[in-house]
Order: C-alpha cells, then structure tokens, then sequence
C-alpha cells in the first residue's frame, strides 16, 4: 500500500514539477536555472511543513516520499549547476549553489515554524 501511495504523489509532484519549471524558465532571459531552482525551494518549504506537522505514515508517504521526492530534484540542480560551470558561466554556477542550499534550507525552515505556529 505504501509503494502505491508514493507512486500516488509522484505521479503528481512528477508533472507539476516539470510545468513549473518550464513556466518559470520561459518568463526569464537567463542560463540561470530559475525554474529547478523555484520547485526545489518550493518543495523544500512544504517537505518542512510535512516534517512539523503531525501526520500518519501514509501522508508521509504520499506527499512527503512521493508528492515532494517527485517534485524537487538535486540531479537536475547537479545536472544544470555544471553545464553552467562547463559553459564558462562560473558565477551562475556558484550562485546556483549557494543560492539553492541556503534558500532551500531556509525554506524548510520556514515550512517547520509555519507547521509549528498551526499545531500550537
């Protein structure tokens, strides 16, 4: 049951994490990867609410494993942060690091304390 719950939220975070990248890639004139970057902070903020907020294993599985896991993704980050570094764009490369660590943590942060202030 939990593979098929995972599987669930994958076939979701999936889809959506591609149209929001393309979305967000299309409205910027940049090699900056600005829509991995934006499914990845979004994902972290709402694995961070998911990990405050009291819930039974099988949300867990849904959204957490399978919702979130689908939605983000550090190879595409790996991927994307050295074509930047081969193709002579250091800057963007080392500002895709610095900036997907720190806003992601800090966003999963965020989701934690949002979670904690709801559950009291």
């Amino acid at each position: 049951m939990t593979a098929l719950l995972v599987a669930l939220g994958a076939a979701i975070g999936a889809p959506l994490r591609y149209l929001t990248d393309r979305l967000v890639q299309t409205r910027h004139d940049s090699v900056f990867p600005w829509g991995t970057l934006t499914v990845n902070v979004a994902g972290s903020f709402v694995l961070g609410l998911l990990v405050g907020m009291p819930t039974h294993a099988a949300w867990s599985a849904l959204l957490g494993t399978g919702f979130c896991g689908a939605l983000t993704t550090y190879s595409t980050f790996s991927y994307e942060t050295l074509r930047l570094a081969r193709e002579g764009s250091g800057c963007y490369a080392l500002t895709n690091i610095v900036a997907s660590v720190m806003a992601g943590f800090g966003a999963a942060a965020m989701g934690l304390l949002v979670a904690q202030a709801i559950t009291g």
